[in-house]
Formats: C-alpha cells, structure tokens, sequence
C-alpha cells in the first residue's frame, strides 16, 4: 500500500490463516476497548474494558477509506484492530457494504475473542461473513481468569456454549484459535481438556495451533 495515511486500514499483512490479509479496524480508537484484558496482548493494557456495542466510526467513513485504495492483490479483507471488533455496533452493516465493492474472490473474515457471542445481533453480524476466527483460551475457569481476565459478569461456560451455537449456525468457515501460556499452571493439562471438550464440538485443533477451518 502506498504512503498516505490510513485512519482505519492496515496492511495488507501476511497471515498463516488467511494468506494476504488487509485489516480494517471498526474502532480505531487511541486506547483499545475490550471484554477482555488477556495478558498476551500485543496492543497492552485495555483501558476501557466494557461489553457495550457502539459505533465507533461510521460505516461511510470506512467505505470511502476502501475505495480510495490502490489495486491490492490480497485474499481476505479482516476485521479487527484496537480493540474487539464486535464491539463495533455496525459491524454487520460494514461487512455488507465492503462486500458489494470488494473483488470477487476477495474474501471477507473477523478476529474475535468469542466474549459478546452470547448477544444475537453480534451473531447476526457475523453471519455475513466468509470466515470467523473465534478464541478460547480456557475450558478451566481459573486459567479463564488468569490469561483473559474478563469483565466480571463474562461466564466462561456461556462462552463455550455460544461458541458451539455459532458455530451449528454458521454456514461459513469457522476457526477456533488460542494462545497457549508457558507461565501459567497446568496449561498442558487444560490444552487437553480443551481438546476433549472442543473435538465434542466438531472443531479441529492441535495442542500447538487452531488451523483446520471447521466443515471444510
């Protein structure tokens, strides 16, 4: 990509998953805004950490950031940025509009940390997209609270159980990603655990990585 300066566009950047991966971040905020405050991050500290949905940079202006792009020869378009994308209350309406410009093959995916899953206009949004990628670190809840440490009223098994209804209603591809901690007890232990209960829900993983897509 050229010189000029994008407010709320990256890249494109090489990805192990997604090829050629051109970012757009739906918040674009100075200080990142999350659920969660994961102690890997590699944006830091979460400042502001909340699970309210808002707009935070309006759809138009995203749509004439993309169009003023050079020709880019990339393989997915990818929400996400400062922060967790769903956040972004028109997150849906983006993902549809960027897809009525976008090239043909250019695909469409969004990073999210699984947290405002539960909610069904954030699974909703998500529908219109070619590929999600969801995270779960945890199947123990105190390892949950040791690398994410969520907001308080985020439950664990919630989380779980609104993964696996994402996952039976989505017709698109789905990967389930996470990060294992050296400094954290037990974390081969909970790998495991993770394992079972996952295989259980038809996701494809390994102790190392998340990276078969579901139903492919």
């Amino acid at each position: 990509m050229d010189k000029k300066n994008y407010k709320y566009i990256y890249g494109p950047v090489p990805s192990w998953r997604l090829g050629s991966s051109l970012g757009i971040d739906p918040l674009s905020v100075k200080d990142k805004v999350c659920p969660f405050d994961c102690v890997y991050c590699q944006i830091g500290k979460t400042k502001c950490l909340t699970d309210k949905r808002k707009i935070f940079v309006k759809t138009e202006d995203i749509i004439t950031e993309f169009k003023s792009l050079p020709p880019l020869e990339i393989d997915y378009i990818t929400f996400s940025g400062t922060g967790e994308p769903t956040l972004a209350k028109n997150l849906g309406e983006m993902i549809k509009e960027i897809k009525k410009i976008k090239k043909q093959d250019t695909k469409i995916a969004v990073l999210t940390n699984s947290a405002l899953l539960n909610d069904k206009t954030v699974r909703e949004d998500l529908f219109s997209a070619d590929f999600v990628a969801a995270k779960l670190d945890a199947v123990q809840d105190d390892i949950f609270q040791a690398v994410n440490k969520p907001m308080k009223n985020l439950k664990l098994e919630t989380i779980i159980k609104t993964i696996k209804k994402f996952k039976n209603d989505y017709n698109g591809n789905s990967l389930c990603k996470l990060c294992l901690c050296r400094t954290i007890k037990n974390t081969r232990k909970n790998s495991d655990a993770r394992r079972a209960k996952l295989f259980r829900m038809k996701f494809s993983l390994t102790l190392r990585f998340a990276r078969k897509e579901l139903n492919r």
